[in-house]
């Protein structure tokens, strides 16, 4: 990465106006999935999603002429449309309300004057009677010849009045179109979108048929248009200036945007998209406010045994809606995704903004960051050449992390500094011993001692921990339970070693849905251990996740689950029925059967903590 990109992307992320950067775009890499291209910043954040392209309206109309005698309709439809577009401004600023700035909803006053200025007004009625254009022509006209003139202006405030007018003109187009009977919207369009435009504008970035725009790329631009200060308000991850973007990003293909560092990935591979890609029946689910058992309500199973519930996030939405349902900590942040998006590293001031997002939309609730937890199956050059012959068991987790020690004290910096005064929690993944453990401790104590010279706030001292996932993690507990500052289960993954089942084969599926007696065993030890010691547990995962398994999982001794936010409000109600004291005597005796088959007659006899006749 150059300076003078991360000069521009720092000050982006510290809230000012970026500098120009020169966006470039680079070929496509399929055994690293999609191309990549690279913009300028205006909005910094991450955002995923499916392309939604939006053509040029004034392109779209032709000149067409009216006869004489329809001159009069034409101008009273543009009477009306102006009366409907003012309208459609006062709704829009009424939904901005709280969600941005009043400074800032003051910039749709800007496009209600334009929609009053009399040039304007007078501009198009003259081309209507004088030259017997169509209102849709006549608009388009006006606004293309204003838009031409101020182009050749060297003067950024006349090219923002032009862009202002524009907006207003596509605006009334819209309205016309609508009321020509046009669909308000494609029905095979995404409801939720990354927005692709030639350039940046607040019509496309805002409508009333809710449709939410996830994250916004442009060929064009300013960075101190409106759009821009809006994007900025509304924390909508947003580039311009992506070369050829329109010829490169198509109609429904997905991409993956770092508007904190200035990149695309199109098209990213299948194992990196299943990973953080949210589907739209999951968003769907979403609880609403209002639904009964609100996940900041406090959980307990019906006999009065306290349940913690935190959130699995792995994006800055998530956490978003983690605090929106209540919930009380951000359990386990993953932070694989700021990694794949380019084939250099992150800088260390991409990373810093981001994670100082999360730490800022968290607000004071304690956030758990896993460390970059990538095998060679992700395709991440500066971490593994090569894909290994059987990645889940070669260089992952913490292995890569000591091996390749400059990515990770690159880590350890940008969330120290993000956490300024808080005290950040870390996770290590793919732990085996406690020698890895105090490897990074050591590096970590490094890191805090070099951020005190440099003059940075010491915060408090970081909380460290371990993800029990690798049956050396699971037989050696006690001794991690004895170093860490806490531990969370990873359950896929310790199922997925503990079995020697893949969890990407679909024929082994069936390991994953229940929890095996053998895999029961380890987590009552872990459990057990973890009480003793006093270590704070908590457990994730697919697998955990399940209300099937949760009687067993509450049985075995756990008692804090991370869980994604679409699933913490169903967890919550299912937890409400259980008895814990039978779900114990339930866990104990499955655990002594030495196969699923000998377990199934324990657990089919429980039932929300009753036993069947």
């Amino acid at each position: 990465m150059s300076e003078e990109a991360s000069t521009g992307r720092a000050a982006a992320a510290a809230g000012g106006e970026p500098e120009e950067v020169h966006p470039q775009a680079t070929g496509s890499d399929p055994a690293e999935g999609g191309q990549i291209l690279r913009g300028t910043t205006v909005a910094p954040g991450l955002a995923l999603g499916t392309v939604h392209l939006k053509e040029d309206d004034l392109s779209l109309v032709t000149g067409q002429r009216v006869p004489r005698e329809g001159i009069e309709r034409e101008l009273n439809r543009f009477h009306r449309a102006l009366v409907a577009a003012r309208a459609q401004l006062s709704e829009l600023k009424t939904n901005l309300s709280g969600r941005v700035s009043l400074d800032d909803t003051r910039i749709l006053d800007v496009h209600v004057a334009y929609l009053k200025d009399s040039v304007f007004i007078s501009d198009v009625e003259n081309l209507i009677i004088n030259e017997q254009l169509t209102l849709e022509g006549s608009i388009a006209k006006v606004i293309t010849d204003f838009d031409r003139i101020f182009r050749l202006v060297p003067n950024e405030t006349l090219r923002e009045r032009a862009i202002d007018l524009r907006d207003v003109g596509i605006r009334v187009l819209r309205y016309l179109e609508k009321e020509s009977g046009a669909p308000d919207q494609d029905p095979s369009s995404p409801r939720d979108y990354v927005l692709v435009a030639r350039e940046l504008s607040i019509v496309d970035m805002f409508n009333l048929e809710g449709e939410h725009v996830l994250g916004i790329l442009t060929e064009e631009g300013g960075l101190t248009s409106h759009a821009a200060i809006l994007a900025r308000s509304m924390r909508i991850p947003t580039l311009i200036g992506v070369e050829d973007l329109l010829e490169r990003v198509h109609e429904g293909q997905f991409v993956m945007i770092d508007a904190t560092d200035g990149l695309v990935r199109v098209e990213p591979g299948e194992e990196i998209r299943a990973q953080f890609h949210q589907s739209r029946s999951e968003l769907d689910r979403m609880a609403r406010p209002d639904e009964p058992g609100s996940v900041g309500e406090p959980c307990a199973t019906r006999d009065g045994v306290a349940v913690g519930i935190a959130a699995a996030c792995g994006s800055l939405p998530e956490v978003e809606q983690a605090v929106a349902l209540g919930c009380a900590s951000i359990g386990l942040y993953r932070t694989e995704l700021m990694f794949i998006m380019d084939r250099e590293p992150p800088t260390r001031e991409a990373l810093q903004a981001h994670y100082r997002a999360v730490f800022e939309e968290a607000g004071t609730r304690p956030v758990t960051f896993r460390l970059l937890d990538a095998h060679s199956h992700l395709g991440i050059g500066y971490l593994h050449e090569d894909r290994e012959p059987n990645p889940e068991l070669g260089l992952g987790g913490v292995r890569a992390l000591l091996a390749r020690e400059s990515i990770l004290r690159l880590q350890l910096q940008a969330i120290l500094r993000a956490a300024e005064t808080r005290q950040p929690r870390l996770a290590l993944p793919f732990v085996n011993d406690c020698g890895e453990l105090r490897r990074v401790r050591d590096i970590l104590h490094e890191e805090r001692i070099e951020q005190r010279k440099a003059g940075g706030a010491a915060g408090e001292k970081p909380l460290l921990g371990a993800v029990i996932e690798t049956p050396a993690s699971a037989l050696g507990v006690r001794d991690l339970a004895g170093e860490a500052d806490f531990l969370i289960i990873s359950l896929d993954s310790l199922v997925q070693y503990l079995l020697a089942s893949d969890r990407g084969n679909h024929d082994l599926a069936d390991t994953f849905e229940s929890i095996h007696p053998i895999v029961l065993r380890a987590l009552r030890k872990i459990a057990s251990v973890c009480s003793q010691t006093s270590t704070p547990l908590s457990v994730f995962g697919v697998t955990a996740a399940r209300t099937r398994n949760l009687p067993l999982l509450l049985g075995a001794g756990l008692r804090e689950f991370c869980l994604p936010p679409v699933d913490a409000p169903a967890f919550l109600r299912e937890v409400a029925g259980i008895d814990s004291a039978e779900a114990a005597r339930t866990a104990e005796a499955a655990a002594r059967r030495s196969s699923p088959e000998g377990a199934r007659p324990a657990i089919g006899a429980y039932s929300h903590g009753y036993a069947r006749p």
